[in-house]
């Protein structure tokens, strides 16, 4: 399947590259409905790569890459469960999503998001996966989990810490500040900071490029380089779903859906 249309996200083979394009409003919240469709986007990988030397990941949205997890559906479900139903829930939820990330971390592509705007939370940690970020310059990166009392979910720590300094990964996890492309591209997170508007562009320059090269001697050098961090992984699920069972998530949870702010999940 080389194109695909669907409610949360697109995807269409061009020249050398395939774009996924995210374009689920108001945010690119990604919920159970987009899920489910990275999971076809997912399983239809390897098809991809045989045509394909590059993937680029970008939102057609104004407000930005993704401002992460739904949190409205994740509140509204909650308060039909009881607390083991609830982290029931979450960790099978985490564990699909992981699935979905690890599938793109690994990918047997040259990986590329392109961000503009807001990339917070879950969107942050799925511009993570890739082996590229490029960011127009008015783009911003924030882990805003910690106010709801829970830490990132979907393996946003491990591969922070696979890729960063620990001085950044903590700043942005027990600060929750959001850092500008500057920052970003200073610390090592973002490898081209380029004008406002302009991300989607030259990550196809850069789809274009990674086309030149031999596909086996690139699949071998991003293994070599990129390990996935699968048993730190692991033990995020589980320490987010011990958290996830307490009630202070609920009450971050409620806070977030009762704000009168327009857009409540700027930090």
């Amino acid at each position: 399947m080389n194109s695909f249309s669907g409610k949360a996200i697109s995807w269409k083979v061009y020249e050398t590259w395939v774009e996924l394009e995210l374009h689920r409003e108001p945010a690119n919240e990604i919920g159970s409905e987009t899920l489910t469709e990275l999971e076809q986007f997912a399983a239809a990988l390897d098809g991809l790569a045989q045509e394909s030397s590059a993937l680029i990941i970008h939102s057609s949205l104004k407000s930005g890459f993704s401002a992460g997890a739904d949190l409205r559906e994740l509140y509204t479900r909650s308060l039909e469960l009881s607390v083991e139903a609830r982290v029931s829930g979450t960790r099978d939820f985490l564990h699909r999503i992981h699935g979905v990330m690890n599938a793109l971390d690994a990918a047997p592509l040259t990986t590329i998001a392109a961000v503009e705007g807001i990339c917070f939370g879950g969107g942050f940690e799925l511009a993570l996966t890739c082996d590229l970020i490029v960011a127009g310059k008015m783009a911003r990166f924030c882990f805003p989990e910690l106010r709801l009392g829970l830490i990132p979910g979907f393996g946003g720590i491990p591969r922070l810490n696979r890729d960063l300094g620990n001085a950044v990964v903590r700043d942005l996890l027990l600060t929750g500040r959001s850092i500008n492309t500057q920052k970003a591209a200073s610390c090592g997170l973002v490898s081209q900071v380029v004008g406002e508007g302009e991300a989607l562009r030259v990550a196809r320059a850069t789809g274009a490029q990674v086309a030149k090269f031999d596909r086996g001697t690139s699949i071998a050098a991003k293994n070599f380089a990129k390990p996935i961090p699968r048993e730190e992984l692991k033990r995020e699920i589980d320490l987010f779903c011990e958290l996830a069972s307490r009630p202070a998530v609920m009450e971050g949870l409620k806070r977030f859906v009762e704000s009168t702010d327009a857009m409540p999940y700027l930090p």
